[in-house]
């Protein structure tokens, strides 16, 4: 049978060929896709409010397979060594080249051992404190912090992460003395709060944004370039330190074996894009704080990996964070 084609208009690159997926031959079996984090965590939530459209637009059952440990390594070596048959993927993102570039030693290069398919969705941190917590602004966080130096704890999902660099880059900049406590995951950051463990943390924002909605912590300011819509009085940590070294937002993306064949690249590339401008998706990502942030194309995601790996380099290089 001739396969079908549509077009669909794609930003960035226009008019794309976009195959009926019941008319080709691939997938012709279930998909799964490895997430490095920690079932209930903000980016699993997403991948699992995003895996009902997968499904639909590709015709399989999409499965999610979380490999929880070493800050994502080793999710991402299990998928790199997996056969590159286009049915195991991995949700990739900043974090696995900040891990690459903070543990040189690790033998898995995010660059050049897997094929992008496309960005997904991105979100900043949010500089959270608890609910009962004295600190109403992040300047009183910074004159507590100055005021008894090493009393403070800020807490993240491990070392790498989103919200150690996210902590790391604010204490740097404001000449800070404070501890970082390294948890489990990312789930575990308001319990953490709660329990007085720590005193501040960046969880990002579809972690965040739910504890933030409920009353259990308290929203200081957003690593985003602007203010996010579901917190427009909470102003941006740029506002705040005036340095745009503060502006960090992570992003999560499908990454393929690097000899998966171009021709099923392509084939998932399409059926992400048309999965994921689905308006009522869109709709709940952005109720949390999240936006879907759709490539033009596998190369174009590449090019963007590549030009984040040179600035995460640099924040690196500033926090002086180290895997130990």
């Amino acid at each position: 049978m001739k396969r079908r084609e549509f077009l669909i208009s794609i930003p960035g690159i226009g008019l794309y060929p976009l195959i009926a997926f019941g008319q080709t031959s691939f997938p012709s079996s279930p998909i799964r896709i490895v997430c490095p984090y920690a079932a209930g965590g903000g980016p699993d939530i997403q991948l699992r409010q995003s895996v009902p459209y997968l499904g639909d637009t590709f015709k399989q059952t999409v499965i999610i397979e979380n490999k929880v440990g070493a800050g994502g390594v080793l999710a991402t070596q299990f998928t790199a060594q997996s056969t590159p048959d286009g049915y195991t993927l991995l949700l990739g993102s900043n974090i696995q080249l900040i891990q690459k570039i903070i543990k040189p030693e690790i033998s898995i290069n995010p660059l050049t051992d897997f094929a992008p398919i496309s960005n997904m969705y991105s979100f900043p941190t949010i500089m959270v404190v608890s609910a009962d917590s004295p600190y109403k602004r992040v300047e009183d966080v910074i004159a507590a912090a100055k005021a008894n130096p090493g009393s403070l704890n800020y807490g993240s999902g491990g070392i790498g992460t989103s919200a150690h660099i996210a902590g790391a880059t604010f204490v740097t900049l404001n000449n800070l003395k404070v501890v970082h406590i390294p948890l489990k995951g990312s789930v575990e950051i308001a319990t953490s709060l709660l329990r007085g463990d720590t005193q501040f943390a960046f969880p990002i924002a579809g972690t965040a944004v739910p504890l933030i909605k409920g009353g259990k912590v308290r929203a200081l300011a957003v690593t985003s370039k602007n203010r996010i819509l579901q917190l427009p009085d909470v102003p941006t940590l740029n506002e705040v330190m005036k340095n745009e070294l503060t502006i960090q937002e992570s992003w999560f993306g499908m990454w393929a074996p690097i000899k998966t064949p171009r021709d099923k690249i392509d084939t998932l590339f399409q059926g992400i894009t048309m999965a994921l401008n689905n308006k009522a998706l869109k709709t709940t990502f952005e109720e949390a704080g999240n936006s879907i942030t759709l490539s033009s194309s596998p190369q174009s995601f590449g090019q963007y990996m590549i030009s984040e790996n040179k600035k995460w380099v640099e924040i690196i290089r500033l926090t002086g964070i180290t895997a130990e």
